[in-house]
């Protein structure tokens, strides 16, 4: 079997998807993260997609390798492309011999994976009302940003804000109910230890990047403040990117991206690794249907995961969702706060691809936030 064609697709509401087709007519599908960056996501995915034109696609690890390195390597911008092709490939391979994914990695670790659903937006009032709602929806955790901008010293109103904003979940859904709060790179490190502390109470699933990857020296100051689970991962490219978070033994949950961190087999490696260190697994896919159908791949046959992100009805899918670009719609089937081992060979998505072709037309034009603090400056988003 031979690669024989490289199709890109950009896809709203921030998404981008590729196929790559073989010379005995089976297709896979991967994708990659569109950022601030589409149009050069697509031209990289261009090029590198020309590379492949010959190839054999069960040659995974091969291609990998020869994709991933190079003289200047690493970045989101290739390691996103190459997370994209390398879902396709195994799209192709599972397809070929008639089987999921998980069953070429290992097989099955379990028998059904726990999501949790995305509350509030980047200025959240009504979280408890939205809390409630995914609770009576039969979700039993929920994650939610924390805070609007934060100067490196700021108000502490802010921090009662949030500390308010959380005592009204537990209020609403109880002790039991799994709140995850995401501080999103946004909050430096001066007042990520003050948000820290004053969430402590509350008993929470985990805090999310308490501090930027750069800064990840100081997630140990913060652990000094707090018993609350830490977790970090979303923005790392790599599996060398994580040494260092497995070395330091600080961090208690990995989050490593499908569509940034090389692919399936590499997340695989990264989860695998974590193990090793007594850490767990909650993958970030925030994204479209194919980069979480390639995550729940991983999930089944990983014991570490305990938790999976999910994008459905996320405050981000304006205009679309998930299930618009999907025939078997459900594939992404939530019942009391979890969603069933897929069956179906390869990612297990049946892409509807004149939906696709007809959205891409459209054209894409993603951009992040810019924020400003009080006095002007550039604040994180």
């Amino acid at each position: 079997m031979k690669i024989t064609d490289v199709t890109v697709y950009e896809v709203k509401p921030r998404w981008i998807f590729v196929k790559l087709s073989t010379d005995e007519g089976v297709e896979g599908w991967g994708e990659m993260i569109s950022g601030t960056k589409t149009e050069t996501v697509v031209a990289g995915a261009r090029e590198m997609g020309g590379y492949l034109i010959g190839r054999d696609p069960f040659e995974i690890e091969r291609l990998w390798q020869e994709m991933y390195k190079s003289f200047f390597r690493g970045g989101p911008i290739n390691g996103t492309i190459v997370s994209g092709m390398e879902m396709a490939l195994w799209d192709i391979k599972g397809k070929y011999f008639g089987v999921p994914v998980y069953e070429l990695l290992g097989g099955r670790a379990r028998d059904r994976i726990k999501v949790y659903s995305w509350i509030g937006g980047d200025r959240p009032e009504d979280v408890a009302e939205q809390a409630m709602d995914r609770r009576n929806r039969g979700f039993d955790a929920v994650k939610m940003n924390a805070t609007e901008e934060l100067h490196y010293i700021d108000s502490y109103d802010k921090i009662q804000a949030v500390a308010d904003r959380v005592a009204s979940i537990r209020a609403a859904c109880g002790e039991g109910f799994g709140i995850a709060v995401d501080f999103h790179g946004r909050v430096h490190k001066p007042m990520a230890k003050v948000l820290a502390h004053a969430l402590e109470p509350y008993k929470l699933m985990f805090l999310e990047e308490v501090v930027l990857p750069e800064n990840e020296e100081y997630f140990k100051e913060v652990a000094a403040l707090c018993s609350t689970p830490l977790a970090t991962g979303e923005r790392l490219v790599s599996r060398w990117q994580y040494k260092n978070i497995f070395r330091e033994g600080v961090v208690d949950i990995i989050q490593p991206d499908v569509a940034m961190v090389g692919g399936i087999l590499e997340m695989k490696k990264i989860i695998s690794m974590a193990e090793a260190f007594d850490m767990a697994a909650a993958p970030h896919a925030p994204y479209g249907p194919i980069a979480l159908a390639a995550t729940l791949q991983v999930d089944v046959c990983s014991p570490n995961v305990f938790i999976q992100e999910q994008s459905l009805g996320i405050h981000y899918n304006k205009g679309f969702d998930l299930l618009d670009f999907v025939k078997n719609k459900d594939v992404f089937q939530y019942e009391n706060g979890f969603v069933k081992v897929p069956t179906l060979p390869g990612l297990g998505l049946e892409i509807d691809e004149e939906k696709v072709r007809e959205v891409s037309a459209q054209g894409l034009h993603w951009t992040n936030p810019k924020w400003r603090n009080y006095d002007g400056t550039m604040a994180e988003w």
